[in-house]
């Protein structure tokens, strides 16, 4: 069975135990029942869970600085006196090949200012992406390959 839906399970058992399904409490007995896990990690095969989400909030904690960065880097570039952009269209070439990690890259790099994903090719090998500065592409090209796509093969793979 699933870790994390047995994890849901004993935080709505503590829930009714305790009586009170307040959002609080929720998320207490979820604490509690990931602890409890964790004591017993080895009988159940639970290591990968609470490594698996330590990857997932590495990426979470990767997107939130890509966020901030390139927001700073996009409100410096409007507001330069000449803006000095050479937008283009560049095609990243993806090491991540199931449904859910390309949809969820692309939706990273969307969500990410300057940044923009166009398409994704026929044969799923190539992510086409829009730059508001395209002026150095094997760069971008760089940048996501070591941020966004290595940690969303370290988070699910």
């Amino acid at each position: 069975m699933n870790l994390y839906l047995v994890n849901v399970l004993m935080a709505l058992v503590w829930a009714a135990v305790t009586g009170s399904f307040s959002l609080i409490n929720v998320i207490f007995g979820f604490a509690l029942g990931a602890l409890a896990l964790s004591l017993i990690r080895e009988q159940v095969g639970s290591m990968g869970y609470f490594s698996r989400a330590w990857r997932v909030g590495s990426l979470i904690a990767l997107f939130i600085y890509e966020l901030v960065l390139s927001a700073w880097r996009v409100a410096k570039l409007v507001l330069k006196p000449n803006m000095n952009l050479k937008p283009g269209i560049f095609a990243y070439p993806l090491k991540v090949d199931r449904d859910f990690e390309i949809t969820l890259l692309a939706n990273l790099i969307t969500l990410t200012p300057g940044t923009l994903s166009v398409d994704v090719s026929d044969d799923r090998r190539y992510l086409y992406v829009h730059a508001l500065d395209c002026s150095d592409p094997d760069q971008a090209r760089e940048d996501i390959a070591d941020g966004f796509e290595r940690k969303i093969l370290e988070a699910f793979r």
